[in-house]
């Protein structure tokens, strides 16, 4: 069974600034052909359908088809843009070998800023991230030099993404940081309670992507021959791992079923119900998709609710890294 949603999308508040997103927003990733083909009209129609419903949050990044995301989301929302809070993240550079590098200098943050604002056709980012943070560079440096971008009017929040708990400290010391963004969901999450611990001490918004583990808890992935290109490079959805992640998934579908809703529902119920201070940004290319996601709002989880899909999907349960080795070193630093 699949709920609907009537009304404007939940309001949540990211971080001490008072940024106010909807609770569901959209990632866009996927428009730019991280898991297939994606059709550039129907994407920006996509977009425009989710801001006319209520979803302000858009969330895209310079390296996301490496510039072709933000430029399609500059072109969808022309004309909606006093109804969009518009986040982007820079820091991670194309590498000739095939994997991302990562740039945290000073003068980078404002050259990677440039070129996002004129991507997205735009003269001010609402919410700002550091995509990956930069081992070779101090956090403070980079944080001082995104502070300037504020400081400007360029930008008028700050994030970091994929930050452990110190940097997230250090760097909210020299400018607040309004929201962290790390994976989250109920197959993947002990590293993101870490996260957690330390930005709601901090007063700081959580936005937790990938809500519905790269797919796995939509329920839609059945088998090794449903795992496209993308996604077969994760651990998880490989031999053994995705035996064990399916398991956990189809326990987590029976639950989704006596609740009345998708397992894709039941997934970003379990994710808003963590608190206020979280929001999330599940991806899609289907306005169909996209209306099921919001329609999350409308079920109600209860403690033992709450209790029984802890029992189902245990905190590290789940079988395989978040990332492949090389891309998982680059995470919580």
């Amino acid at each position: 069974m699949t709920r609907t949603q009537s009304g404007p999308v939940e309001p949540r508040t990211l971080g001490a600034g008072g940024l106010v997103v909807s609770a569901i927003g959209l990632g866009c990733m996927p428009l730019s052909g991280v898991y297939g083909e994606a059709d550039d009209s129907a994407s920006e129609r996509l977009i425009q359908h989710a801001v006319d419903h209520g979803a302000n949050h858009l969330d895209t990044a310079d390296m996301y088809g490496w510039g072709h995301n933000e430029e399609l989301v500059g072109r969808a929302i022309k004309g909606r843009r006093d109804r969009v809070v518009l986040a982007t993240k820079f820091g991670q550079t194309r590498g000739e070998t095939g994997l991302n590098g990562v740039n945290g200098r000073p003068d980078y943050v404002a050259e990677a800023c440039e070129a996002s604002l004129r991507r997205l056709g735009d003269t001010v980012i609402d919410l700002y991230y550091q995509h990956r943070v930069d081992p070779a560079v101090p956090i403070e440096e980079t944080v001082g030099a995104m502070a300037r971008l504020v400081e400007q009017g360029k930008v008028r929040h700050l994030g970091l993404s994929e930050a452990s708990p110190d940097t997230i400290r250090r760097a909210h010391a020299v400018h607040p940081i309004a929201a962290v963004q790390t994976e989250y969901s109920l197959l993947y999450r002990a590293e993101a309670e870490a996260t957690r611990k330390a930005t709601a001490a901090l007063g700081i918004g959580f936005v937790g992507y990938s809500p519905l583990g790269r797919g796995f808890l939509t329920g839609m992935i059945r088998d090794l021959s449903q795992v496209d290109g993308r996604r077969a490079a994760h651990p998880r959805f490989q031999g053994e791992n995705f035996a064990r992640n399916r398991a956990l998934v189809a326990e987590f579908e029976a639950l989704a079923g006596t609740k009345g809703c998708t397992p894709s529902q039941l997934a970003l119920a379990w994710v808003l119900a963590q608190g206020r201070d979280v929001v999330t940004i599940p991806g899609t290319r289907s306005e169909p998709r996209f209306d099921e996601n919001v329609a999350a709002l409308a079920v109600e989880l209860t403690p033992a609710d709450l209790a029984l899909l802890d029992r189902a999907v245990p905190a590290g349960a789940a079988a395989g890294t978040r990332y492949p080795a090389a891309s998982m070193a680059a995470v919580q630093r």
